[in-house]
């Protein structure tokens, strides 16, 4: 069920967008913390991050499907406030150690620097495998998604 923010943010949405109002979406934040989550949101909405990157490991251990263009997104800050609304434009499964400084910059969190994305996702991707007792690899799979902010 969809919490009563989003649901009401969708509406508002829809209105504005009637194409859009019988279309299914999600909801949610991006990372695993509150203070990353709270940033990313602020990224998306001020339209500086325009894409997120899975561990396909993950996606599969938790029973989600993999993105497809075209899928709507609330995204949400780490108490559920929703902050924009965002679309799917591109879907790559890459090897993790493929990803460079474009992906990087379309990611937008800290100085945008591969550098950057590579500690800090090197550091979620643990994070995220460790309950399945497994753990990232430079030839794991990573699902690169792009996507425009649209409200």
């Amino acid at each position: 069920m969809k919490n009563e923010a989003v649901k009401l943010f969708w509406e508002e949405f829809s209105k504005a967008y009637p194409s859009y109002k019988n279309h299914t979406y999600n909801y949610g934040y991006f990372c695993d913390n509150e203070a990353d989550a709270n940033t990313c949101a602020e990224l998306v909405k001020n339209d500086i991050k325009r894409a997120t990157a899975h561990a396909l490991l993950s996606l599969q251990h938790n029973n989600e499907p993999l993105p497809k263009i075209g899928n709507l997104f609330v995204v949400t800050d780490w108490s559920g406030t929703p902050k924009c609304v965002v679309k799917t434009t591109s879907v790559k499964l890459l090897p993790y150690f493929t990803i460079n400084a474009e992906h990087a910059r379309l990611e937008g969190e800290g100085d945008k620097s591969l550098e950057h994305w590579q500690r800090t996702h090197w550091a979620f991707y643990t994070r995220a495998l460790r309950p399945f007792d497994r753990y990232p690899s430079q030839s794991m799979i990573v699902v690169f998604e792009r996507f425009e902010k649209i409200y």
